[in-house]
């Protein structure tokens, strides 16, 4: 069941702005209230598609019901289960759809120019989330930590079902006015603020992710991106990889591009005196990896993080010969639906993964996914690990292929261990 409690506005402006990185399956309602008589903010707290927190803000509460709500229990729960009363018409469940606006009536606070309290907190949370309200004043927002670097992303921006219902109105009596048949406003409340999707094929393949949102623009012009194909590379002595795993409770999470596992804390890498701690593991097939112009059928990528943040990718290419005891470990705990995570019963130990030559390839990448952003170390182990034919066999079910296009090195140092 989700769990639901007051916050004052400030403090659910900082929930928002900060999700943590991990926390428990299910959701919670947040809901915040400026007074007895103010606007409440209503704030969903859910799992993502990558099985972190997502966030969805979703307006105000129907000025109707405030007062009488302000000091009970039914404030919290008429945040999230608002009634269809006569006066309030039944409103079909929208997980981005604003929990206030059921109609015109019912949602007086949602313009943006009225400039009451709860609007420019409104105006403040697109403001720091970097979304911005379609030009009727609804917007919806989801945050969501996503991704490879794991970090807090605005991931979909939209108009509600109240916009374009206002939309549709505010139409209707220019047409009145006008006699102006071809002022469909509603055809075009917000479009450009639609969902994003991206995919490895298609309209949203690889090569329109830079222009899908303006935050993936690095995926277009960055000039120090990945998966390259590794070749030239200086052969010196290289520092070891410094790993530092052991035997971890897990969990597996389908999340529409990939199978991604997140480890429970403490397992961690040190190289150049710097201790980064994992944050994910997942796979990607064909390897996006290539070795002198050689792909593998798979490659696992250890997502890493340091406190400051900086990203150190450590990949392992998977080759096709025996079973693969971690990989297995994985697939015997695969979701039955995208974005369900399931909690192993058992625990995995990383260091199983690993090939026995530590040696690696390294260079300075992105992520392969997007935003693509750069600055992420990245350690390409020399030597595969066996994978089975029946263990391939089973990721290509769910991807037969999700691995970004090679890129450019534009004369990247790249080094390799002697």
């Amino acid at each position: 069941m989700p769990s639901r409690f007051l916050l004052t506005p400030l403090a659910a402006l900082c929930l928002a702005a900060a999700l943590p990185a991990a926390a428990e399956p299910g959701s919670a309602v947040v809901v915040a209230q400026l007074g007895p008589t103010s606007p409440g903010f209503r704030m969903d707290v859910k799992r993502g598609e990558t099985g972190a927190p997502e966030a969805t803000a979703v307006g105000a509460m129907p000025i109707e019901r405030r007062a009488a709500a302000a000091s009970s229990a039914e404030w919290r729960s008429a945040a999230s289960h608002p009634s269809t009363k006569k006066d309030e018409p039944e409103h079909k469940s929208d997980e981005h759809a604003p929990a206030g606006a059921k109609s015109a009536k019912a949602a007086p606070a949602t313009s943006a120019a009225s400039g009451s309290p709860m609007d420019q907190l409104r105006e403040k949370l697109a403001a720091r989330l970097g979304a911005t309200p379609s030009p009727n004043g609804h917007f919806a927002m989801q945050v969501s930590n996503r991704g490879e670097s794991g970090e807090n992303v605005v991931t979909s921006v939209r108009p509600s079902a109240a916009a374009v219902a206002h939309a549709r109105r505010k139409h209707a009596a220019a047409s009145a006015v006008a006699g102006d048949a071809n002022m469909d406003i509603a055809a075009n409340a917000g479009q450009s603020l639609l969902p994003t999707h991206w995919d490895y094929e298609g309209s949203a393949g690889p090569e329109a992710w830079g222009q899908l949102r303006p935050e993936y623009s690095k995926c277009a012009n960055g000039q120090r991106q990945s998966p390259i194909d590794i070749r030239g590379g200086i052969a010196v002595d290289l520092e070891p990889i410094r790993f530092d795993y052991r035997p971890s409770a897990f969990s597996v999470i389908d999340n529409g591009h990939t199978v991604q596992v997140n480890v429970e804390p403490g397992n961690a890498i040190t190289i150049t005196g710097r201790r980064y701690e994992l944050v994910q593991f997942h796979f990607h097939r064909p390897s996006e990896e290539r070795i002198n112009g050689r792909q593998y059928d798979m490659v696992a990528h250890l997502v890493h993080k340091d406190s400051e943040g900086r990203l150190a990718v450590v990949a392992v290419l998977l080759d096709r010969g025996s079973a693969q005891a971690i990989v297995q470990a994985v697939w015997n705990n695969l979701p039955l639906e995208k974005g369900d995570e399931v909690r192993a019963g058992t625990r995995i130990d990383l260091a199983q993964l690993l090939p026995e030559d530590k040696r690696y390839y390294t260079y300075m990448g992105s992520l392969t996914t997007p935003p693509c952003s750069e600055g992420v170390l990245w350690m390409v182990m020399k030597q595969p690990v066996p994978i089975s034919p029946e263990q391939v066999a089973i990721f290509s079910r769910l991807y037969p292929m999700n691995a970004r296009p090679i890129q450019q090195a534009d004369g990247r140092l790249i080094k390799e261990s002697n």
